[in-house]
């Protein structure tokens, strides 16, 4: 059985997110610089001080007698002391027993969002999403179900044509947290880049839905958001990434995000799962797939939320025989707990559901 996370830490989590969502991005003034008052010849002016790797880079900004530059300092220093507080709460929650991604990973995503990918409804995907469901459902998850090499990021292929906006080069957003990380260009089509890698092998792939036809499948889709990037074409992305959630990465002062709801995470693990190679290492990731799908089907029950679980795994098995043979073939090998919650969330035996 899954357990609570307490009522304190849920509230402080939920206040996490919301304030992570609202800090404003200052591009003028770094929140890692410093304003500093000079006086030159009997008048006070303000300066900007910047650290850098040779000292720091001074930037005159104005006098203080400037009402609206003196406002902009102000709002400069509350972003600071927010920065600080949201770091506090991050901490506090660590502490207590919710999960963060690992650091790189964290970085990764935090330098993605900061340049707008989260913005643009992109969405996170895979195990480091995973990892935030613990905060957003208020349960405890283990953290051998997180641990992950990658980070996939996820868009459907007409809001990227929609957004009317981009990212700066990925590869640079990318090299800002590693020099070292270098493009791989598409098996399919060596002019398009899907996937990102660095010298420890730590990959960073963008995915898309295959817009329901298997002429995409196998081939990358340009994507006029990503900065320069392309995306998989994969199948039953669309119902992953239908109406994501907001939340936090507990991460440095918390990174905003948009992650799938856990529910259609959940089942889209259960169809991920069967398509897996059948090698040793498709079996293990298979395993982690159940593993994660069962956790979550646990949860979701135990907080309350069986409705929108049967909602969302009567649409997929609705979907025809590609989406049922998925689910029944997982199903056969979903961990004990896992079946349970999920036969009780759709009103059934567990032997029935196993039949279904």
């Amino acid at each position: 059985m899954t357990k609570e996370v307490g009522l304190v830490y849920r509230t402080m989590f939920a206040e996490l997110a919301q304030r992570s969502f609202d800090a404003p991005f200052h591009a003028d003034f770094p929140v890692a610089g410093r304003f500093v008052t000079v006086p030159v010849k009997g008048r006070n002016y303000w300066y900007f001080d910047l650290p850098t790797p040779n000292g720091d880079k001074r930037r005159y900004v104005g006098p203080h007698s400037d009402e609206e530059i003196t406002a902009r300092v102000n709002a400069h220093k509350e972003i600071k002391d927010d920065i600080r507080e949201r770091r506090r709460i991050v901490s506090t929650l660590r502490r207590a027993g919710l999960p963060g991604p690992d650091p790189f990973a964290g970085d990764i995503t935090k330098a993605l969002a900061d340049a707008g990918l989260f913005r643009l409804r992109a969405v996170l995907i895979g195990s480091v999403a995973f990892g935030t469901y613990a905060g957003l459902l208020g349960v405890r998850l283990p953290s051998s179900a997180m641990q992950t090499g990658d980070a996939d990021f996820a868009q459907d292929f007409a809001i990227s044509a929609e957004v009317g906006d981009s990212l700066p080069p990925v590869l640079e957003i990318l090299q800002s947290v590693d020099p070292g990380f270098r493009p791989i260009p598409h098996q399919s089509d060596r002019v398009k880049v899907t996937a990102f890698i660095n010298g420890k092998g730590y990959r960073v792939e963008f995915l898309t839905g295959n817009r329901g036809s298997n002429d995409y499948a196998g081939k990358p889709s340009s994507m006029s958001a990503l900065g320069g990037a392309s995306a998989e074409n994969l199948r039953f992305l669309d119902y992953l990434l239908y109406e994501p959630v907001r939340t936090v990465l507990l991460h440095r002062e918390g990174v905003n995000v948009l992650v799938p709801a856990p529910e259609r995470y959940a089942v889209h693990k259960l169809i991920v799962a069967s398509r897996r190679l059948t090698d040793a290492l498709g079996r293990a990731k298979a395993d982690k797939d159940r593993s994660q799908a069962a956790l979550l089907f646990e949860a979701l029950v135990e907080m309350r939320q069986s409705d929108v679980l049967a909602v969302a795994y009567e649409e997929a098995w609705e979907r025809g025989p590609s989406w049922q043979d998925g689910i029944t073939n997982s199903l056969k090998r979903l961990p004990d707990n896992g079946k349970i919650a999920l036969a009780k969330a759709l009103g059934m035996k567990m032997e029935d559901l196993e039949k279904k």
